[in-house]
């Protein structure tokens, strides 16, 4: 909403000037009356600490004096609420709070940590339906995927939990007598942590948890189209902080755009910067960060295939397709987006994955029943209808869907087109939005092929029964992505696994297995406990 209006004229007499200020005042309280938050249907979002303006700092306060912006609802593109973002001084500032706080917090021992991590699931425990809730409403996903996204920070904050009384180095045989070789892990320090629309909790909560395990203090910058996501996770975890005596800024966030981004990735006090987006800018970030040594995760986006064999049961490829392609309306970085079937399978295939997507339930993404929801913007359902047309372009045949709907909101039809080359432009172009492109191949080797050949190396799987052919897709010559299933969609990875991928996808790995150890420094400490100096591979210096 446009909150000041700035009038140029050479002369008005005080009725008129009077006149237009009452005017735009009633216009103003118009409009803060016409936000969501303000009808008793939303009322449930002041339980989450948010009004019609919210502050868009926070390091151990609230505050905010930059860009005030709208929260739209995708479902319907009204007016949510309002956040104000930070300054460039507020970053600032928020920075040096951070960095000080970190000094505390390094000096709590590891397993006290966690029990802080312990208490900041159990506070999102509490708030999952209803943070779940704010997650459908702002990002547009459905009410059971808003939820689901929750409860996977509270599941990586139970594994932090054990992390902290786990985190630790080897000792190593040394070749000295009297000599100990042993790893010795530390924090970074400052992780600044940049998430997407797509996952405005979970993403977050990935890195958060096991930061703050690792002895990291956290500055957070959401999406600016999820700020209010942003700030009811921030209050959730600042209570924690504040309830045990801890200074707020160990988990800071500044809301902003572009600036606030490329401020973090310039700062070499940022010690680690986590982000989450597209390519392009995952790009950016990544050169900024390198040309200060600093260190990067990046988990960028994916181009990801499920490969139907002869073999495969059919009974569950069409579910785990449907799941894959349609889920959170094509807006996953693990979204199939390529559909390889064997020759042999195509057209069953086809004709059972289109008779699956018209029992699609399509409606407003709170509503418990529905499985497929809004994209989060207008620009994307222009990159829908530019990404159809271009396929069409290309040889591609729209056998389902390819249409805006006629409804209020930023809905499209999921849509499959069949025909198209496994190298055509389209095909090997990443469109964040429902399209499923099918293709159909003959042999083994060359559908492993078109898996790998596409830039980006995220998610992948197959359905067959052929146990050699398992082996040799999770092989060297196999499948080239950071996650490599078999007869399970690309989509729907858990937490205990390092979740990531190679090529454009960036190469970083948040949440399970090692993944702890991007946060963490390592040292090689050599130990001499004995009276003699012997030097490594037998040197003599005497």
């Amino acid at each position: 909403m446009q909150r000041c209006l700035t009038l140029t004229f050479a002369r008005h007499n005080r009725l008129l000037l009077r006149n237009k200020f009452a005017s735009a005042h009633c216009q103003q309280s118009a409009a803060m009356s016409g936000l969501l938050i303000n009808q008793p249907k939303y009322s449930w979002l002041k339980e989450l600490g948010l009004s019609e303006d919210n502050p868009g700092v926070y390091n151990g306060s609230w505050g905010g004096s930059g860009e005030v912006i709208t929260s739209y609802c995708p479902a319907n593109n009204e007016p949510i609420a309002r956040v104000t973002q930070a300054t460039m001084a507020e970053y600032e500032e928020t920075v040096q709070k951070t960095k000080e706080a970190w000094k505390i917090w390094a000096d709590i021992p590891a397993p006290k940590r966690g029990e802080i991590v312990r208490q900041i699931g159990d506070a999102l425990r509490k708030k999952i339906n209803v943070l779940g809730s704010l997650v459908s409403l702002e990002m547009g996903k459905i009410y059971v995927e808003g939820v689901g996204e929750v409860q996977e920070y509270v599941d990586v904050c139970d594994y932090a939990v054990g992390l902290s009384r786990m985190i630790g180095g080897p000792m190593l045989p040394s070749e000295r007598p009297g000599h100990a070789l042993i790893e010795q892990w530390n924090p970074v320090g400052l992780v600044g942590i940049i998430t997407a629309f797509n996952f405005p909790v979970a993403v977050y909560g990935w890195n958060n948890a096991i930061a703050l395990t690792c002895g990291n203090v956290c500055l957070w910058k959401g999406a600016p189209t999820t700020p209010l996501t942003s700030v009811a996770v921030s209050k959730i975890v600042a209570e924690v902080l504040e309830r045990n005596n801890l200074p707020g800024a160990i988990c800071s966030m500044t809301c902003g755009g572009a600036d606030i981004g490329s401020a973090m990735a310039k700062d070499e006090r940022v010690d680690l910067v986590s982000f989450t987006g597209s390519t392009t800018v995952g790009k950016m970030v990544a050169m900024t960060v390198q040309d200060r040594f600093g260190r990067k995760l990046l988990e960028l986006g994916g181009n990801n295939a499920i490969i139907v064999f002869e073999d495969a049961d059919l009974d569950l490829v069409v579910p785990a397709s449907v799941f894959a392609a349609v889920g959170t309306a094509g807006q996953r970085c693990t979204t199939t987006r390529r559909l390889m079937l064997h020759e042999s399978v195509h057209d069953t295939v086809v004709e059972r994955v289109a008779k699956a997507y018209k029992q699609v339930r399509i409606g407003d993404p709170w509503d418990p029943t529905t499985l497929y929801g809004p994209l989060h913007t207008k620009q994307a359902v222009d990159q829908y209808l530019a990404a159809i047309e271009q396929a069409k372009q290309q040889g591609g045949t729209v056998v389902y869907g390819g249409k805006v709907m006629d409804r209020p909101g930023n809905y499209v039809e999921p849509t499959i087109i069949t025909g198209l080359a496994h190298d055509a432009p389209i095909v090997h172009t990443e469109t964040f939005v429902p399209i499923l492109y099918v293709l159909k191949f003959k042999t083994e080797e060359e559908a492993f092929a078109w898996n790998n050949e596409v830039q980006q190396g995220l998610s992948s799987s197959i359905f067959t029964k052929d146990m050699g052919r398992v082996f040799r897709w999770l092989g060297p010559k196999g499948s080239d992505c950071g996650i490599v299933n078999v007869n399970i969609p690309t989509s729907g990875a858990e937490i205990g696994g390092a979740f990531g991928g190679e090529k454009h996808t960036g190469g970083g790995r948040e949440s399970g297995s090692d993944s702890w150890k991007q946060y963490m420094r390592r040292s090689t400490c050599t130990i001499n406990y004995s009276k003699d100096l012997p030097l490594a591979q037998g040197i003599k210096f005497e």
